[in-house]
């Protein structure tokens, strides 16, 4: 067996081990807290263990930890889950969101069984592209009781989970775990953003008279004519809205977060808006508050109190699977079918778009961060409204 070597200038040394393993040992003062740690590196070879040596050597010069942390990515993301993630001032809904994408998607084995000091942006790679492959049963339907399997995750959720994941490990760096980030190097997954499913104007007429009868009528109505969100709609309160003025304020929007209804702030700045009302709906919500003011007298100390626009016979808030069961029932009736809530806010985005309304209006109007979105989401108008605009320029340019 060889005897340690000292390496010049106070570098390390390095020895051959009994069981002929060459192992490089440093000793170094930690940057943050001053205290002399040493840390040792193996390799087959003496050069080898030298040329691992240096590695750490540079990693410690530039203010990194010297090996990268062996715990598992599952380990490591439960931590971050409890603590970083709950720290943070993310919407309570995104907090609950991004804990059940990384406890569904990221924590479980084989990806979560990883260790991070042997995470590489391949293992993020080949994360994407099994989720990408990932389908599910197809949902039988008249025509086709026995469907082909369907696409499990969409491109908005695989791109939330490496979100996450590029989240939790930069955390990771952040506390010394890891020198370099390995989803940093993955280039975050695209969406390839389909055209938005709307109604023409006449079958939003026949969805709404089909669903007149029903409780959540004026919610249909409201998102019909104003574009908002369903938690934008089940979030308003009365002290929002000015009826006298014909207006309203989104400033709230109610969300399912821990298995109860929450009402918070929307995400964005431009989220909160102030909205016009048409005659037609001023109408209806005066209606509708008398309705709501005589159902509390009756419901009396087992009223809630929220002060919330649309509430359960008791006052509390709707479940926003009620609305869609609304919109469903409706649909059927009027014979119109693939109508989803949201379906009623694309039909306004649309018909306000077709009707010349600038973009950019539309995008303060439907609460858009960026007029980026309202022109991916609706970028394509009818086949009606595109031959009317041909015809158009061409009735200005004379005959050419």
């Amino acid at each position: 067996m060889s005897m340690a070597k000292r390496r010049a200038n106070s570098e390390g040394s390095v020895r051959q081990r009994p069981d002929g393993r060459w192992e490089a040992r440093l000793s170094y003062l930690h940057s943050d807290t001053g205290v002399r740690k040493r840390v040792s590196v193996y390799a087959g070879g003496r050069k080898a263990a030298l040329a691992e040596l240096d590695k750490v050597q540079d990693r410690i010069a530039e203010g990194q930890p010297p090996r990268d942390a062996s715990r598992t990515l599952a380990d490591w993301l439960r931590h971050w889950r409890e603590t970083t993630l709950a720290a943070s001032d993310r919407k309570a809904s995104t907090k609950e969101l991004y804990a059940n994408l990384a406890r569904n998607h990221l924590e479980p084995e084989p990806f979560g069984a990883l260790r991070l000091d042997r995470l590489k942006p391949f293992d993020v790679e080949r994360l994407i592209l099994s989720m990408r492959v990932e389908t599910k049963p197809g949902r039988p339907t008249e025509d086709e009781p026995d469907p082909k399997p369907v696409r499990a995750l969409s491109d908005s959720t695989i791109r939330q989970v490496y979100t996450i994941l590029r989240a939790a490990l930069d955390g990771a760096v952040r506390d010394g775990l890891l020198a370099r980030n390995p989803a940093a190097a993955v280039r975050r997954p695209g969406i390839e953003r389909g055209e938005a499913s709307y109604l023409p104007s006449d079958d939003v007429s026949k969805l709404l008279r089909a669903a007149s009868g029903s409780r959540y009528y004026p919610v249909l109505a409201l998102i019909a004519t104003t574009g908002l969100r369903r938690g934008e709609a089940l979030g308003l309160s009365w002290d929002k809205v000015d009826l006298d003025a014909g207006l309203l304020k989104v400033t709230a929007t109610l969300n399912r977060v821990d298995g109860r209804l929450v009402c918070s702030e929307p995400k964005t700045q431009r989220a909160r808006r102030t909205m016009p009302l048409t005659p037609t709906m001023v109408a209806l919500l005066r209606k509708h508050k008398a309705t709501q003011a005589a159902e509390r007298l009756r419901a009396a100390n087992q009223w809630d109190g929220n002060g919330l626009v649309f509430t359960s016979e008791l006052g509390s808030p709707v479940d926003p699977r009620n609305i869609l069961r609304t919109v469903e029932v409706a649909a059927r009736k009027a014979g119109v079918e693939g109508v989803g809530v949201h379906t009623l806010r694309h039909s306004a985005a649309v018909a306000w778009l077709e009707s010349g309304t600038h973009i950019k209006a539309v995008a303060d109007l439907l609460g858009h961060s960026s007029i980026a979105i309202t022109g991916d989401t609706y970028g394509h108008t009818s086949d009606g409204a595109a031959k009317a605009a041909v015809m158009a320029l061409g009735a200005r340019l004379g005959d050419v």
